[in-house]
């Protein structure tokens, strides 16, 4: 069963619940308002029949029953009226063919309760005991109109039932087939959707609802998935790219070294050179398999609390046994009171990785192969600017500095594969960290990396 008829006969069979418990109310109420009625009208018929035989027949103006019946007015249908005296004796009785036994335990009831009603398959009967003259009144009837509109009601609210179960059923269809379309929509587009069509859209109509919050995150999500495999295209034709021109270079010394006959010296010029590309390649495909490993981590992990200073200094030697021709300067803002105030929370190994990158891409870009490295703590955060001197990135460049194997026009002959930024990136995303970029002025570059501070548990 789909969907939408689920829904539509959900709907219809509440809509049934709640019209069957109204229309069988209003006909118990009516039909217990129809019988209290008729009783009152049943008890004033033999009041007034009481009031003719005592007060107008007495024992010197007899009146006959049959004149009795005449200034009587009947309004009952099936009317029968009796008057019994203290004994139970019939006084008068309409009509006068009329035979009904009483039993004296059943006047007795009625002389304590007063009045009493009972019926008897349809005839409704108000038995009444005047105290003032201990006379017995009993009078009956059959309520043929009340019957009959009774009858009328439970033809109109079935009718009223089946109709309005058919209109519901109709209209909860039509609702439910509206409301669950953009539902549809987003089956058919989730059916359809591969790579090759990420840019289609499910149409956002501005309703606020469920529905148009499912829809703006189903759009959403394909334009992450497009973004992604985009990244990923890229990510795959500079990868193949920048490992096709090393191979190609390799390919080209072999054929020649095997095609000519070359002396010791040049042989050993070939193998450097063959060394050389093969290096390349080693630190291309390292780069790679970092880069890959990091996508791969939890940024949820827990990790450990760290002097951020320690970690510069460290670093530091590292890049000076690397490249001792470069200066590498470290500095406060300010010196802070605490420790606590230069602390933290992230992998030692890492970080490094990431604080390496940032100062060889300093040295490398720079006039002098100088990096000027600046502690700032701030209230949540600590701030680590890099800073060289060089030729600074343009807008364009800049929006792109953390898109893998990117390389500004700042490069000149330093080699390199425009890894080290992304891997700095998404370093520091782990730490829940971000890395900032902005030329002082037209000739120094800064590198701003914010981490947040350590927490510590009271």
């Amino acid at each position: 069963m789909s969907l939408r008829l689920r829904f539509a006969l959900l709907f219809t069979i509440f809509v049934a619940i709640v019209l069957l418990i109204s229309s069988v109310t209003i006909y118990i109420l009516y039909f217990n308002y129809r019988q209290a009625d008729f009783y009152d009208i049943v008890k004033s018929e033999g009041l007034e029949f009481y009031d003719f035989v005592t007060q107008i027949a007495t024992p010197q103006n007899k009146i006959s029953t049959k004149k009795v019946q005449m200034l009587h007015e009947t309004i009952l249908w099936d009317e029968a009226l009796f008057l019994l005296d203290s004994s139970g004796k019939t006084i008068d009785k309409i009509p006068d063919t009329l035979n009904y036994t009483i039993s004296p335990s059943f006047l007795e009831h009625i002389k304590k309760v007063g009045e009493h009603h009972y019926q008897e398959n349809q005839r409704q009967y108000v038995a009444l005991y005047i105290p003032q003259t201990h006379h017995y009144i009993i009078a009956s009837g059959v309520d043929v109109v009340g019957m009959n509109k009774l009858a009328d009601l439970r033809i109109i609210l079935t009718t009223v039932f089946l109709g309005g179960l058919l209109l519901t059923a109709f209209f909860s269809f039509i609702f439910v087939n509206g409301a669950l379309k953009p539902l549809r929509l987003l089956s058919v587009q989730m059916k359809y959707t591969t790579e090759q069509n990420l840019n289609k859209r499910l149409p956002e109509k501005k309703t606020h609802d469920e529905l148009w919050q499912i829809a703006q995150n189903f759009n959403e999500m394909l334009s992450r998935l497009n973004k992604a495999f985009e990244n990923q295209k890229s990510f795959v034709h500079y990868a193949s790219h920048e490992l096709r021109t090393p191979l190609a270079s390799m390919l080209s010394q072999t054929e020649s070294a095997l095609n000519k006959k070359l002396t010791e010296q040049e042989y050993v010029q070939v193998l450097q050179s063959l060394k050389e590309d093969e290096l390349n390649i080693i630190e291309l495909t390292n780069a790679l398999l970092l880069l890959v490993q990091f996508e791969k981590m939890d940024e949820n992990k827990v990790w450990p609390s760290i002097r951020i200073d320690e970690l510069i200094y460290e670093t530091m030697a590292s890049i000076q046994k690397m490249i001792p021709d470069a200066t590498v300067l470290f500095q406060f803002s300010s010196l802070p009171d605490d420790e606590a105030e230069i602390m933290v929370q992230g992998n030692d190994a890492l970080l490094k990785v990431a604080m390496m990158n940032l100062i060889k891409n300093g040295i490398n870009y720079s006039n002098d192969k100088k990096v000027l490295i600046t502690i700032v703590p701030e209230k949540s955060e600590i701030k680590i600017q890099f800073e060289n001197n060089g030729v600074v990135l343009t807008k364009a460049e800049i929006n792109n500095i953390m898109v893998p194997f990117f390389r500004g026009a700042n490069v000149q002959k330093v080699k390199g594969y425009g890894l080290g930024l992304s891997i700095v990136h998404r370093i520091l995303e782990l730490h829940q960290g971000h890395l900032l970029y902005s030329a002082i002025h037209s000739s120094v570059n800064r590198f701003t990396v914010a981490l947040p501070k350590a927490r510590f548990s009271a």
